[in-house]
């Protein structure tokens, strides 16, 4: 079976697919991922087929202080190209699938799977789908409203996605499907059940009782690591050098932020009287060189974060999964959409000391978070125990019984 994954997104959103995508090309499928140009590495390097999505999603990431209502306009006009030209591609793709798989971040997929008439299914790192558990994730919002307000929230939340909603019709119109509202088409899926598999764990979110059948969480999809991959030696050199250092990134997020967060983060590290590991990301962030201090690119976390004593980290889908898979604490600084939903479960379950907004993170806060995460036993003993429980799950092995039900129906 072809299959077509389209992992619209930042680098958190493409990651799981080629573990995934991995798994399904061993069942026998072949497989497309459908992501931004800079991804294409990761993808090759998993033996998958790559299918370029135009444009460059870290410009529309980097985050200004402030956002002025003409600012946020000039995003969401951003977003919209960006989408349009992802559609196009998708279109392009589509052609020689023979089902498509669409992450959360590329819901027009749907659209473009049934003006083809293939099967098609959700792959979702995050929960999108409205529920009384928890606010909507799309307003990232820290506060609930109780379950009939989180519900009505989520549900009206879908259904303002200008952007998405404006390119899935336009698509429908180019097939020359029928005009149809966003909510019409939560509708059309709720009636027909359709699939979206969750990959995450329900030991760190439990899947909630008020969702329809068809919404199914399976468990953690893990990247791809290419067994040709070598650690830098300056970087095996520094973790050999001392006690187990603390590791801080915050991944695709940060952007137009590193001159600030690099002091920041410096200073941090010489209050708690850490070592420390700083990864650049889409930040650029570096706190410096130093004995204690080594700043350095993109290392595989599923190797590095085992090694190290805890992970700052801007909890997003995929950087949460890998910390709680490596038994180490966190220090989440969530920055915006599924972030503070993770970071509020990391401190639930007792792997993380506190929650740190990053709009509002100072060194000292850092400091004495880091200290908590390190020297408090508690949250190294509840990260062990979620560890253990996401060691007996493979996520990936349900995606490839949907695909394979899917492929003989």
């Amino acid at each position: 079976m072809r299959i077509l994954v389209v992992a619209f997104g930042s680098r958190g959103d493409v990651a799981p697919f080629t573990g995934l995508g991995a798994r399904l090309r061993e069942a026998g499928h072949v497989v497309t991922v459908a992501a931004h140009p800079s991804f294409l590495p990761l993808v090759t390097a998993a033996d998958l087929r790559f299918h370029a999505l135009p444009g460059d999603l870290g410009v529309l990431l980097d985050l200004p202080p402030s956002s002025s209502p003409r600012f946020l306009a000039g995003r969401i006009a951003a977003m919209t190209e960006l989408l349009r030209q992802a559609g196009q591609a998708t279109l392009a793709a589509a052609a020689d699938a023979d089902m498509i798989l669409l992450n959360s971040s590329a819901p027009f997929a749907y659209d473009i799977a049934e003006g083809f008439g293939l099967p098609s299914a959700g792959i979702y790192s995050q929960p999108m789908t409205p529920t009384g558990d928890f606010p909507p994730i799309v307003l990232h919002s820290a506060r609930s409203l109780g379950r009939v307000g989180n519900r009505l929230l989520g549900q009206l939340a879908m259904r303002t996605l200008v952007p998405f909603n404006r390119v899935a019709a336009e698509l429908r119109a180019q097939l020359g499907l029928p005009r149809r509202s966003a909510s019409a088409t939560i509708a059309v899926q709720d009636a027909a059940r359709w699939p979206v598999l969750h990959g995450f764990s329900e030991a760190v979110l439990p899947r909630p009782a008020d969702w329809r059948p068809g919404l199914d969480v399976v468990g953690y999809w893990w990247p791809h690591q290419d067994p040709a991959w070598e650690p830098p030696g300056e970087l095996v050199d520094f973790l050999a050098a001392g006690a187990p250092p603390v590791v801080i990134g915050f991944g695709s997020m940060a952007g137009g932020h590193g001159a600030r967060l690099g002091p920041l983060v410096a200073e941090a590290l010489r209050t708690a009287g850490l070592r420390g590991i700083v990864q650049a990301g889409w930040a650029g962030l570096d706190a410096g060189r130093d004995a204690d201090v080594l700043s350095i690119g993109d290392v595989p976390h599923q190797w590095l974060f085992p090694q190290v004593a805890a992970v700052v980290h801007h909890a997003g889908a995929g950087t949460t999964a890998a910390a709680l898979r490596a038994a180490v604490p966190s220090v989440p600084v969530p920055v915006f959409a599924d972030q503070p939903l993770w970071a509020r479960r990391l401190v639930a379950l007792g792997c993380a000391p506190t929650v740190l907004p990053f709009q509002k993170l100072t060194s000292q806060a850092l400091a004495e978070a880091l200290t908590a995460a390190v020297r408090n036993p508690r949250h190294r003993a509840a990260a062990q125990s979620v560890a253990a429980r996401l060691a007996e799950e493979d996520g990936a092995a349900a995606v490839v019984r949907a695909v394979t039900t899917a492929a003989v129906s």
